[in-house]
């Protein structure tokens, strides 16, 4: 069966008050971006409340659902099947066409849930109700009406022209990406960055992202490796800037001046600080990272607080009550875990002590930083300077 247009759910938006509008063109604008490389034409418009997309003769289908269940702040997706108004006998059998090309399988309950938006119609909603489930019942009696819990939920919308559709194609939820402001996320080729990236978009937060690369220490696959992450997340986000900062020098510099049951923290406090550069120079509200409660030496809360002594930005950890396997669910899900569990170590898991400090005191950290000389300032400021910046989509 060929539908010929989309009607798109939304969730939160619903809620909001007289600033609506503003979350609806936002997902308007969400939804043509996501069709623009679909074969097909699209028209995506507002109307009543809803999000509608009129399709083309000819378009791809199965591509444009894939789409479509990307774009934060849709809850469902329904294809449609808009039939012109001949008269309501004509009606009956082009439903009962319907369920039958669209329920092979006749052992179901269903209701029909009318609704006439177009007032001159001869018949009233109720009356649509009726005499569609009796047309149902009477050529496929093996049918049966469940107006409580129904398997199939058939829904008649009278217009200028008629709208059937039935089935509800679940949407990926939140808030279009755009509507709360950006944040910077720390993004590394591990599975938990790219889930906390995807979470906070969810949300409705547009992002770009910062990855951390030690040559030679780790390889030019490695940040291929990142790249390919920050494509699987901007299926879902939208476009990401990203900034690609040689970490080397200042990594070995500090291995040479600090206690090596430190160099987690002190590395990722500089980490913290060169992010927030970026966020700040960018307009960014915050920092992203997938850091989760102890799940690591450098998430225990004390390790946190010592990280979060040097920024001044919030810093968002989306995944701080998940425990790894509900952030695999996650990376599943979106398609990031076979990728980042790529054998590609990036700068991380390549300076990390035998013996990391669990609970660091943020006093302690301080006078072990005060061993770096301004050569770490000089390093800082290379770091910055020699920033790849890609832009992924």
């Amino acid at each position: 069966m060929r539908f010929h247009t989309f009607l798109l759910k939304y969730g939160e938006i619903g809620i909001k008050g007289k600033n609506r509008y503003l979350f609806e063109d936002a997902l308007v604008r969400r939804v043509k971006k996501a069709l623009e490389d679909v074969d097909g034409t699209f028209q995506v418009y507002k109307s009543q409340a809803r999000i509608y997309v009129d399709c083309s003769e000819e378009y791809d289908y199965e591509e444009a659902v894939e789409q479509l269940t990307r774009v934060f702040g849709l809850v469902g997706i329904c294809p449609v099947v808009r039939m012109e108004d001949r008269g309501f006998e004509q009606l009956k059998k082009d439903v009962v066409a319907y369920m039958d090309e669209v329920y092979p399988d006749k052992d179901l309950t269903f209701k029909v849930e009318a609704r006439r938006a177009k007032k001159t119609y001869p018949k009233t909603s109720m009356e649509i109700n009726c005499d569609l489930g009796e047309a149902i019942l009477e050529v496929f009696p093996q049918t049966r009406v469940d107006v409580h819990h129904p398997d199939v939920m058939l829904h008649v919308e009278v217009r200028n022209e008629i709208y059937v559709y039935s089935q509800i194609i679940p949407g990926a939820g939140g808030m279009p990406v755009g509507t709360n402001g950006k944040a910077t996320l720390l993004l590394s080729g591990g599975i938990d960055s790219p889930v906390a990236g995807y979470m906070i978009a969810k949300r409705g937060v547009e992002i770009e992202a910062v990855y951390f690369h030690a040559p030679p220490y780790t390889s030019e696959r490695a940040k291929e490796k990142v790249v390919d992450l920050a494509k699987l997340v901007a299926r879902y986000a939208g476009p990401i800037k990203l900034y690609v900062v040689n970490f080397t020098d200042i990594q070995l510099y500090i291995y040479d001046q600090c206690p090596h049951d430190e160099l987690t923290i002190i590395m990722r406090r500089y980490m913290m600080r060169i992010a927030e550069h970026f966020a700040k120079k960018d307009g960014c509200l915050g920092l992203i990272t997938g850091e989760s409660i102890g799940q690591v030496a450098s998430q225990t809360m004390q390790s946190l607080a010592a990280t979060n002594d040097v920024c001044t930005l919030p810093v968002y950890r989306p995944l701080i009550g998940y425990d790894k396997r509900e952030i695999v669910e996650i990376a599943e899900k979106i398609g990031t875990f076979e990728t980042s569990i790529q054998p590609y170590e990036d700068c991380c898991t390549i300076f990390v002590a035998k013996h990391p400090v669990t609970k660091p005191n943020v006093e302690v950290i301080r006078r072990s930083e005060e061993r770096l000389t301004e050569k770490i300032e000089a390093l800082l400021e290379t770091a910055v300077d020699t920033v790849q910046v890609i832009q992924v989509e």
